[in-house]
């Protein structure tokens, strides 16, 4: 079991940056990653980007390359998504997951079976 929670959402005009935080607890492995999702509303949940625990291997989606990075703190079991050149579409809910399995391999496009409780990011025109 793995247990994630988010913090670090919040209302910020186009053009600003946010960083939203997804602190890991419980069995956490080494060879998985954790991503974070979006989702607006009437909208489906979209990935945006992830990070392996193990070598830093990060993904992004094309409309946040340049903007945004992904990174993570094994220490503190911790994952952040620092947001840059903020844009009215990037307003959703953002949800940090985990696979909480144990792999050779790692994709953001696998099921993960843990979710956060969600962050709520808008950004004002």
């Amino acid at each position: 079991q793995v247990q994630l929670v988010e913090s670090g959402g919040g209302l910020v005009q186009a053009g600003g940056s946010l960083r939203l935080s997804c602190a890991a607890s419980g069995r956490i492995f080494s060879t998985d990653g954790v991503g974070w999702f979006r989702q607006a509303p009437g909208k489906e949940r979209e990935f945006v980007a992830a990070i392996r625990w193990s070598d830093g291997s990060t993904y992004y989606t094309d409309s946040v390359k340049g903007r945004f990075t992904i990174s993570r703190d094994n220490a503190k079991s911790t994952v952040y998504l620092q947001m840059s050149s903020l844009k009215p579409e990037d307003t959703a809910e953002y949800y940090c997951a985990t696979r909480g399995a144990y792999s050779t391999t790692y994709s953001p496009y696998d099921a993960h079976k843990y979710w956060g409780q969600g962050a709520q990011v808008t950004v004002s025109s």
